[in-house]
């Protein structure tokens, strides 16, 4: 019917592959599977970063076409619910002025709440974020949105990092964070307040990004039958991925434990 010999047509179908299409195949495995490591997350540069780790040679240009063809990409979206803002009682400077790199652990946290849905009602999600590294360090959730979940989140960043000097504690100005308990807590604990200047959302970036994130990579237009699977999901996506795996770009694509461990390296080098 095409005017094509059968033996011509076998050969064809005979054909080896070139070293060119096995090369793709080779990388478009491992790009599937670290695709699939990440949860479905990552996009073409985070993939590049990780073929250049075991050793794959290959332009970031590359990856982007095979992933494109495979259908492979970040995920993105996440609409941002609204709160609402609470009475103010005690309101301190933004000491912080939005210096998000310091250069060492524990110099500033920064804190805030968000909230998720489940068909039991809502769930609400306080952290407490390490500037230096965006290692998640403290977080709390609860069915309501008291003061005890951040004073909960705090509380664990406390016990987890015992500061050894005053550190800055940022957060914005919801009345669980102007409450009266939340600065004695403050006081208590050697810590100093900063508080964002009031509906400010950049004076808290980093703290809205990590939540951005939480979203976008993992809550994602998703609904959780009850809060106790949503707070498992959460744990799994804090504790197991994005502290110890998730490569940041503010860390050299280091993940924020490893980001950790590497200056810890180096203080005991020199």
């Amino acid at each position: 019917m095409l005017d094509v010999h059968p033996s011509g047509y076998y050969a064809w179908c005979n054909k080896p592959h070139s070293k060119r299409h096995k090369a793709n195949q080779h990388l478009t495995g491992l790009i599937k599977q670290f695709w699939l490591e990440s949860g479905g997350v990552y996009g073409y540069r985070k993939i590049h970063s990780d073929l250049r780790d075991v050793g794959e040679a290959c332009g970031i240009n590359r990856v982007y076409r095979l992933m494109r063809s495979e259908g492979l990409k970040a995920q993105v979206g996440y609409r941002k619910p609204r709160h609402r803002g609470g009475v103010s009682h005690i309101v301190v400077p933004n000491r912080l002025q939005r210096q998000f790199n310091p250069i060492a652990p524990d110099a500033a946290w920064v804190t805030d709440i968000t909230h998720i849905r489940t068909h039991e009602g809502w769930l609400y999600l306080a952290v407490v974020v390490d500037l230096f590294s965006r290692k998640v360090i403290g977080w709390s959730m609860q069915s309501r949105i008291t003061k005890d979940i951040v004073l909960n989140a705090l509380l664990m960043a406390v016990w987890r990092r015992n500061p050894k000097q005053r550190v800055t504690v940022h957060s914005d100005q919801g009345s669980q964070y102007t409450s009266h308990d939340w600065q004695a807590f403050l006081k208590a604990n050697g810590l100093e307040g900063s508080m964002s200047r009031r509906g400010n959302c950049h004076d808290n970036a980093v703290a809205e990004s990590f939540f951005q994130l939480l979203k976008r990579e993992r809550i994602k237009r998703r609904i959780y039958s009850t809060r106790s699977d949503a707070k498992s999901d959460i744990f799994d996506y804090i504790e197991m991925f994005y502290n110890s795996k998730r490569k940041h770009g503010s860390n050299n694509l280091l993940s924020p434990v490893e980001y950790e461990n590497r200056y810890r390296e180096q203080l005991r080098s020199v």
